[in-house]
């Protein structure tokens, strides 16, 4: 079907209902480029309910830029422990950085100068430059998309650039003087009354008069995403090895995935019980008892590891680890979630 309408009745919808049907989150409360720039990167990939306690603490630990530019690397990891995607907290701290040496600490206004920051890309400088400073930049997330989608009844799958693209030059076109508001309310639209993963409650909606999928039945349908590339499978074996009340860890590379993050030692592989005290002696290790033995998934976003975790207890400290006490993991070593699961007990 024909995906065009007039959109420029849009903003006259959405900003009374958002005004008065938004949610109270803690980076609301006011527009501070810093407070919104943190929210944005650490909304990506992740739930809002997850981000908030993360939000609070973090700002409680680097209530500013210069702060974060400044902040040592362990602390940075445990501040950022959970939330996944670590490469998000290394850019903020470059791009905090770069803050201080090019723009004398003062977060920049200008897109482009925005959009040039480590770690900051179209959708993420569209929502800073929208939101704090009321710049006509679209911010086109999936819940924009998906909101797009079916108010256009556009079956284009979302995930593909000349989309997002599609849909950006249309929005820049309608964006109203309270540019900030109208880049929430979308977003707010899209979490909520066109969420994702169930039907769209199009009775409470304030752009159903507007919206050719509910006019035409679609917006169920929508939107359309193209197929999914299988993960790759990969099988690991993870040993938690104890010794007097110390547990050993290690540095994972500099480059790579999860790159920089303390790991519980690991190997390729599932290995059976006979196979894991013999890959621990291996280490340098004198294996006294299995205590016992789980197993865990860990999804990334193009790969599964299947992973066997062996709780170890040795006769002595060695090996090429470092052996912290249970408060030192939890206060200091930021573990990620793929490893973080086997120490939750």
């Amino acid at each position: 079907m024909e995906a065009t309408q007039d959109l420029t009745g849009l903003p006259g919808l959405l900003l009374p209902w958002y005004r008065k049907n938004r949610r109270e989150l803690p980076w609301r409360a006011d527009r501070q480029p810093y407070h919104v720039w943190l929210s944005e990167i650490m909304l990506q990939q992740t739930r809002v309910e997850a981000v908030k306690g993360y939000y609070t603490r973090f700002l409680a630990a680097l209530p500013d830029i210069q702060s974060l530019a400044q902040c040592d690397d362990e602390l940075l990891h445990k501040l950022w422990e959970g939330l996944g995607y670590y490469s998000r907290v290394r850019n903020l701290k470059k791009a905090a950085q770069v803050i201080l040496e090019r723009h004398g600490g003062v977060f920049p206004e200008s897109h482009d100068e925005v959009l040039a920051l480590p770690g900051i890309g179209e959708y993420t400088a569209g929502a800073i430059c929208s939101i704090a400073f009321d710049q006509p930049t679209p911010a086109v997330d999936g819940n924009v998309l998906r909101v797009m989608s079916r108010l256009r009844d556009d079956p284009s799958p979302i995930d593909l650039p000349e989309t997002k693209r599609r849909v950006s030059a249309l929005l820049a076109g309608v964006y109203p003087r309270e540019a900030g508001e109208f880049t929430q309310a979308l977003m707010e639209l899209g979490a909520t009354v066109c969420g994702p993963n169930r039907a769209p409650d199009c009775e409470h909606c304030p752009c159903q008069r507007l919206c050719l999928g509910f006019r035409r039945g679609t917006a169920e349908a929508l939107p359309v995403k193209s197929p999914k590339k299988q993960r790759r499978q990969e099988d690991r074996t993870v040993f938690i090895l104890s010794c007097d009340g110390r547990f050993a860890l290690e540095k994972r590379p500099e480059k790579g995935l999860l790159a920089g993050l303390w790991q519980f030692p690991n190997v390729a592989g599932k290995l059976d019980t006979q196979a894991a005290l013999d890959a621990a002696a291996a280490m340098g290790l004198h294996p006294r008892e299995i205590l016992r033995e789980v197993e865990k998934i860990h999804i990334f976003t193009h790969i599964q590891w299947n992973m066997k975790g062996i709780y170890l207890e040795v006769a002595e400290t060695g090996g090429d680890f470092q052996w912290f006490t249970e408060e030192e993991i939890n206060t200091q070593a930021a573990l990620p979630t793929a490893f973080r699961q086997f120490w939750e007990r």
